[in-house]
């Protein structure tokens, strides 16, 4: 355990951006040697490339990005989302067995006490900090500032890390200050309530002291821990602690603070300047900006999550993450409401009918279908072919196994050839105001037991259709109530949070692997455009819920147990 929770590392660094630029920052050097003249106390009597990085290092923590290498971030291939193209993507491993505590596939456990480790030591060495000797540098009354604002923001990231550790692992240890490696390696699990407990009073605590926006502050950086951050990890806290996982006995309590704490984000979002913003904005190169945006994480310009995404055949293109059947089935159709999957349940002639023509807009701004013209740019733009024989279809390597490919979140500008490569800046969402409207009406309809009471001044089906309502989408509206509802919830949760990481954790929370997860719908075209369903039958096992406790830490802390079923 002393790897984890006792221990300083050094680390490259993310970044937090300046309103005019992307830039990259090298960590605090904690490595002291004679060479370097860097000791502890240099560090936390220096701010600029002292205390500030060693605060930023935290954030560059929040991107876990499991398996960069092959999945290119995405969960969605461990769900019924998406299907990885190349047998070798170690996000294959949760679907076919390679899943164990001794083979765990998962940086949650490790990234997150590491984090955590650090944050209690540097709001430890920051009550002691002293960087007054630099009272007459130009910049001493920003960095005075900052350094007021740098402990909320750091417990403000500690309680993200537990959210992570509670919704992967369930009990887990909490340590809120720098231990002996005796206390860390005798540690004990603490109950996920305490934890849920610890989170949300944690926000609550540290919410009235972070600015709302930092375009006001110092620097004018953005992508640093805010107010309504910290009440956006509290409402899905909330939401997650009361869902059926966490909440057995299906306490109506728990899902009345979830939706108080949901409300109160719709509630003040105006004030906050926040806004639901057109679908396809949400990414793109400047989707750092964009008014629906609560936190996410930026990245600097690159064509790598193109190259990994894109299809076979364009050049450079690996499938990546290829959205699957049972993900078009859920989109509706624009007349009536009729799932694709319901009007077209069989196999098509494509030559016939075209399925998708009245789809939800929120279709094409995610799936890549044959015929489209992907990738957008000039040097790359061709019609995709994703039938058997086609450019970009079976039999090559590599080629969708699911008849699509992913058109969310990949930037069609970038261009991927040998030469002439453009790239654009990425922006992952952790946290959006739409995400609200939908923890609002499940976390309402289960506190009421009705999608049309007006308890809260705002019905379950009143905030759904807020969604639906948009000028880029114009879907019908939600009227239905009790099972049919909560049937056609889940659907639209899927349909307007593809790909943003929020399945794998939904269908766990609701405890609907079995029904999601075992099977999967794939399509594939034939050379004479006649589209046929078959269906994949991936592992599952409800020992799922939650990841196993890494092997490695059991073997040094006797006093850590393992999660059901991971035995």
């Amino acid at each position: 355990m002393t790897n984890i929770y006792n221990k300083v590392v050094v680390r490259m660094i993310s970044f937090l951006l300046p309103l005019s630029t992307f830039l990259f920052t090298a960590c605090a050097d904690l490595d002291y040697t004679e060479e370097t003249t860097r000791d502890e106390a240099w560090t936390y009597d220096y701010f600029e490339n002292g205390i500030k990085n060693l605060v930023y290092d935290v954030y560059a923590q929040v991107y876990n990005n499991e398996f960069d290498a092959n999945s290119a971030y995405f969960l969605a291939s461990a769900t019924d989302e998406a299907q990885y193209a190349l047998e070798a993507g170690a996000v294959n491993s949760y679907v076919n067995g390679g899943w164990s505590a001794a083979n765990p596939y998962d940086r949650t456990w490790t990234k997150a006490y590491t984090a955590i480790a650090d944050i209690n030591t540097y709001l430890e060495k920051l009550d002691e900090a002293d960087i007054s000797d630099w009272q007459y540098n130009p910049d001493y009354s920003k960095w005075v500032s900052q350094m007021e604002l740098f402990p909320y923001e750091l417990r403000f990231l500690r309680a993200y890390f537990y959210f992570e550790l509670f919704k992967t692992y369930g009990d887990v240890p909490l340590v809120t200050t720098t231990l002996t490696n005796g206390q860390a390696n005798n540690i004990e699990r603490t109950p996920a309530e305490r934890i849920v407990k610890f989170i949300v009073d944690e926000c609550d605590a540290v919410a009235p002291y972070l600015p709302v926006s930092y375009i006001t502050e110092v620097n004018s950086e953005i992508g640093r821990a805010t107010r309504v951050a910290a009440f956006a990890l509290k409402a899905r806290t909330l939401l997650y602690a009361a869902s059926p996982l966490h909440n057995p006995t299906g306490d109506k309590t728990k899902w009345a603070k979830a939706a108080e704490a949901c409300k109160y984000i719709l509630d003040n979002a105006a004030t906050w300047d926040l806004k639901l913003s057109t679908y396809g904005s949400l990414w793109g190169h400047d989707a750092f900006f964009n008014a629906e945006l609560i936190f996410g994480l930026g990245r600097g310009e690159s064509n790598a999550f193109e190259m990994a995404n894109y299809p076979v055949g364009v050049e450079n293109g690996s499938s990546g993450n290829c959205p699957t059947q049972s993900l078009v089935d859920q989109y509706e159709y624009q007349d009536n409401g009729e799932t694709f999957g319901h009007r077209y349940p069989g196999n098509i002639d494509l030559n016939e009918v075209d399925p998708y023509e009245g789809l939800d807009p929120r279709f094409a701004l995610t799936v890549v279908k044959n015929g489209d013209e992907w990738p957008t740019n000039g040097a790359q733009k061709k019609a995709i072919e994703t039938f058997v024989g086609g450019f970009n279809g079976a039999p090559k390597y590599g080629a969708t196994p699911t008849g699509y490919y992913l058109r969310k979140y990949v930037d069609g500008s970038c261009v991927t050839t040998a030469d002439n490569q453009t790239s654009r800046r990425h922006t992952w969402i952790l946290f959006r105001l739409g995400e609200f409207y939908l923890d609002y009406a499940e976390a309402v309809f289960n506190a009421t037991g009705s999608a049309n009471d007006n308890t809260y001044g705002l019905t379950a089906n009143e905030a759904i259709n807020v969604l639906r309502n948009r000028a880029d989408i114009q879907m019908p509206t939600f009227t239905e109530d009790g099972e049919a509802w909560m049937e056609r919830y889940e659907r639209e949760r899927l349909v307007e949070l593809a790909f943003e990481n929020h399945r794998f954790w939904d269908v766990r929370r609701w405890k609907k692997g079995a029904q999601y997860f075992k099977t999967i719908q794939v399509a594939s075209i034939s050379s004479s455009l006649t589209l046929t369903r078959s269906t994949v039958t991936r592992q599952w096992d409800d020992k799922f819920n939650f990841y196993p406790i890494p092997q490695t830490e059991l073997k040094k802390n006797p006093n850590l147990t393992q999660n059901p079923g991971w035995q």
